[in-house]
């Protein structure tokens, strides 16, 4: 089983290399996340044509989440990360796909720091922390995967002292993630390449990729029922390079039945 998470900063801008990559690598689950679309603007055609059945949870301009399932049709359990419901922002959507439960996020940015916005980012990480032990309680197997904003570990950034002060790289920001790892959460990456560097991240500006100036934004984490199931994982960084690109590489894991 393959199960990939692609933040795709446009659902409909970027459709074409979405669906290039869905034929390409043929996921069997993929969480996206950064749709910027409304849920009546989620190309729901496209994307059964393609052969995969999907649940989102849509925002105009920014955010949105959404789960897709090769050949069968996610069962949506959850469209918000418990906890706050004043917050409206579509940032977390959850469902069982053929005996897994895979929740896609997008967590905030939280930028600029200190300030309101990182406030809020820290809030939310909390909240997910929560969540998630809930979710590690229930004995069930379980996948957190997306665009988590956080750069865990200095080597998960190129060299530069450029993002000092970016809520990214903040020891706040670091240790919320970390707090996840030590519920017992596998970061299934960084399992499978102790040792190397890795970026799933290139921003547009100061030809970041061309300098491979690249961050590890994105993450999949393993429930401990999946840990020993856990036999591969990988960056498709050509995506990246595409015309039209999104700023961000698919990341893949795959589990042995």
């Amino acid at each position: 089983m393959k199960i990939a998470t692609f933040n795709i900063n446009g659902v409909n801008r970027r459709l074409e290399v979405l669906l290039d990559w869905l034929a390409t690598a043929e996921p069997d689950v993929v969480c996206l996340q950064e749709l910027k679309a409304t849920d009546s603007q989620f190309p729901k055609t496209a994307i059964e044509a393609a052969g995969y059945g999907a649940v989102w949870r849509g925002q105009a301009a920014w955010n949105g989440v959404a789960i897709l399932a090769r050949d069968s049709e996610p069962i949506l359990t959850r469209a918000e990360l418990p906890g706050d419901p004043a917050d409206t922002q579509s940032r977390y959507i959850e469902a069982a796909v053929n005996g897994i439960l895979i929740a896609s996020l997008y967590a905030p940015n939280g930028n600029p720091q200190p300030g309101p916005k990182f406030g809020y980012k820290l809030a939310w990480h909390e909240l997910l922390r929560l969540h998630a032990a809930e979710l590690l309680a229930t004995g069930l197997p379980v996948v957190l995967a997306g665009d988590y904003n956080v750069v865990p570990e200095p080597r998960d950034i190129y060299p530069t002292r450029s993002y000092d002060d970016n809520a990214l790289v903040q020891p706040e920001s670091r240790a919320a993630f970390r707090r996840l790892l030590d519920q017992g959460w596998l970061d299934a990456l960084r399992k499978i390449y102790p040792e190397e560097q890795l970026f799933t991240f290139w921003d547009y500006r100061r030809n970041r990729w061309q300098r491979d100036a690249g961050l590890r934004l994105d993450h999949v984490l393993l429930s401990r029922k999946l840990t020993r199931r856990l036999n591969g994982a990988g960056i498709d960084r050509d995506v990246r390079g595409v015309d039209g690109a999104s700023d961000h590489a698919p990341v893949w894991i795959t589990l042995r039945d």
